[in-house]
């Protein structure tokens, strides 16, 4: 049986926090925030208008296998919104196995349902497996430098 993607729920959050863990370890980048499940809450449904998406691939055992998360940014030279997809991440064990096209088609499927013709996202340089799944699909990468500026008060 196939794996299939959905929209995340509620009750899928302390897994996909989980998975966000993994994913922040894979990427050698620091842990995600302890209440990472209730920010996510807030975002995804504890508002009028959720800012944020989240995909799971969900196996059908009912275990969550990875996910996907978007939202809508806009781009000023193009004068459009396009869908920046923040993250995808399957665990080491559910990679190669189809899972994540899945997730892919769903955040496209996605852009098209807000009516939005882009979806952009980054990965680190040395993710050479990330690079080779996306060139498969037909992305094209640019090369920029992504910036952080901490602002507090």
């Amino acid at each position: 049986m196939t794996p299939r993607v959905r929209h995340a729920e509620r009750a899928d959050l302390p897994r996909v926090a989980e998975l966000a863990a993994l994913h922040a370890v894979y990427e050698r980048a620091a842990p995600p925030a302890p209440d990472l499940a209730e920010r996510l809450a807030v975002l995804l449904f504890d508002t009028p208008a959720p800012r944020l998406r989240c995909l799971v691939a969900e196996l059908p055992d009912g275990e969550l296998a990875g996910y996907a998360s978007c939202a809508p940014e806009v781009s000023t030279w193009e004068g459009s919104e396009y869908l920046h997809m923040d993250c995808l991440f399957l665990t080491p064990g559910h990679r190669g196995l189809g899972i994540g096209p899945l997730l892919m088609d769903a955040v496209v499927d996605e852009a098209r349902r807000l009516g939005i013709a882009e979806v952009q996202w980054q990965t680190p340089a040395w993710n050479e497996g990330a690079a080779r799944f996306y060139d498969r699909l037909g992305a094209r990468a640019k090369e920029k430098l992504r910036y952080s500026l901490r602002v507090v008060g």
